[in-house]
């Protein structure tokens, strides 16, 4: 554990723990944490039957009743909160962030002035907030690491990012789901952070086919996911949330959720025009302006990447090479 004690929204959360050779699903109420594996297997199985599960656990939180295991938080390992289903990555969706890109590619291909970049950038968005859709790729559960893994840079790539996002858990299926209907679907709420080696997001032989996901985003440890899972009800307003990362102590990104350009109504929305949504699928909603690539720094063996999103705790991660 780090030095820090995770806190989170609301008088409970949930996450997966380890003491010892021991694996088990865990209520997280102040800095105890009440075995569950007596009731249940894991977090999954409790989101699988969330709209049943929820109100128990809110009862087991404030009985006062000891009975079951309970544990420290101090004391305990804490992984990632859950197994995911499908892992939906939003891409291109905070509004600052993509401005930068299209204005500095305005003036570097184009000639543009900065002004005129930038005021034609934010016509872009405009007009893509009110007319475009989402962005959205899968990730590997694989790449899934805890919120205070090392994260371990691949043999391959120099260039390797952070981008800070805020994630959320779907707690019912559902296929075409509306907008206005969304929120019902949504469990609760973690962090993740969804690394990126940007020098092997294009493929040189293959430059028709563009980027490749895989490849650049699914490395082992690269999708740092947790402390907890904060149900949603306790969160407050998602689109109002402080997202913070800090890379060796600087703060590199620290923005609203406000500024996504679709939010988690219209994301939901999409995604399940395509897919059937499922109890435990994760769909990290984007990242906003601040990463490396913006400050022409990359993660390096020995560095600490510091996150945070209001209510729902922090990470801490120390970069080690994989060679």
């Amino acid at each position: 554990m780090p030095d820090q004690q995770p806190t989170h929204a609301g008088p409970f959360a949930l996450g997966t723990f380890a003491s010892g050779a021991a694996v088990f699903p865990g209520l997280v109420t102040g800095s105890r944490v009440r075995d569950l594996s007596d009731l249940v297997p894991s977090v999954r199985a409790l989101v699988e039957d969330w709209a049943d599960w929820l109100p128990r656990l809110g009862d087991l939180a404030t009985s006062m009743d000891d009975t079951g295991s309970w544990y420290e938080l101090a004391a305990l390992c804490v992984l990632t909160p859950i197994e995911p289903g499908q892992v939906l990555q939003s891409g291109a969706n905070y509004r600052k962030h993509v401005v930068d890109l299209v204005a500095a590619e305005k003036e570097s291909v184009h000639g543009a002035t900065p002004e005129e970049a930038r005021a034609d950038a934010e016509l872009m968005m405009d007009e893509r907030a009110r007319n475009g859709v989402p962005y959205v790729f899968l990730g590997s559960p694989r790449a899934i690491s805890g919120p205070y893994d090392d994260i371990v840079l691949p043999a391959l790539g120099e260039q390797h990012d952070w981008e800070l996002e805020l994630a959320l858990v779907i707690g019912k299926p559902g296929k075409n789901i509306p907008a206005e209907e969304a929120m019902e679907y949504v469990a609760g709420y973690t962090i993740s952070n969804d690394l990126t080696t940007r020098d092997r997001l294009y493929r040189p032989d293959l430059k028709a086919i563009g980027t490749d996901w895989f490849t650049a985003k699914n490395a082992d440890t690269f999708l740092p996911t947790g402390p907890f899972l904060v149900p949603a009800a306790f969160v407050g307003d998602p689109g109002d949330l402080r997202i913070t990362l800090r890379h060796n102590g600087v703060v590199r990104q620290d923005e609203s959720t406000k500024d996504m350009i679709f939010d988690i109504p219209r994301l939901i929305a999409y995604v399940s025009t395509t897919t059937t949504l499922r109890p435990g699928d994760l769909l990290l909603t984007g990242s906003p302006a601040g990463n490396g690539a913006h400050w022409g720094v990359f993660l390096k063996p020995g560095d600490v990447v510091e996150s945070e999103i209001t209510g729902l705790g922090h990470q801490r991660n120390t970069v080690r090479s994989g060679q």
